[in-house]
């Protein structure tokens, strides 16, 4: 009996252990899918909400948004009705979110404050998001390829 008690024991980490690697492998595409339902979000956010293809992706000799560089900077087009004087000349590339940390993009999308610590300038909007839509965006950028360098 002593002996089928050592065996049993001695089996419980080997048993232990490969019913977490199941668990975890059941887990896996759950990850998978929530991930790709945060860059849907992010994507309906940066598309239709925020609108940030607007400045952020370059204009054709036509005036229309240029799909082939979607996302990646742009001289600002619109100008203000009245003289600003900290109104951005330039909307940063976004695609890739490259150069940016997460850090970064909280204090952008939740508080509208630049990594410079300085409140962006328009026309960018100063949003105000709750963490879940900026996590959201931060996903769908750094999902875009980054302009070439």
């Amino acid at each position: 009996m002593a002996g089928l008690a050592l065996a049993a024991s001695s089996e419980a980490p080997q048993i232990a252990h490969a019913q977490a690697a199941k668990a975890q492998t059941a887990q896996a595409p759950a990850a998978a899918g929530d991930r790709s339902k945060t860059v849907a979000r992010g994507k309906y956010l940066v598309t239709e909400v925020a609108k940030c293809q607007e400045c952020h992706t370059p204009r054709d000799e036509s005036g229309n948004e240029d799909d082939s560089r979607w996302l990646q900077g742009s001289a600002v087009w619109i100008m203000p009705v009245h003289h600003t004087s900290n109104w951005a000349m330039n909307a940063p590339a976004i695609a890739g979110f490259l150069g940016f940390t997460d850090q970064d993009g909280y204090k952008i999308f939740e508080q509208g404050i630049g990594p410079n610590g300085i409140p962006i300038r328009p026309p960018m909007h100063i949003y105000h998001m709750s963490h879940e839509d900026a996590v959201a965006i931060i996903a769908y950028l750094r999902s875009l390829p980054a302009p070439p360098q």
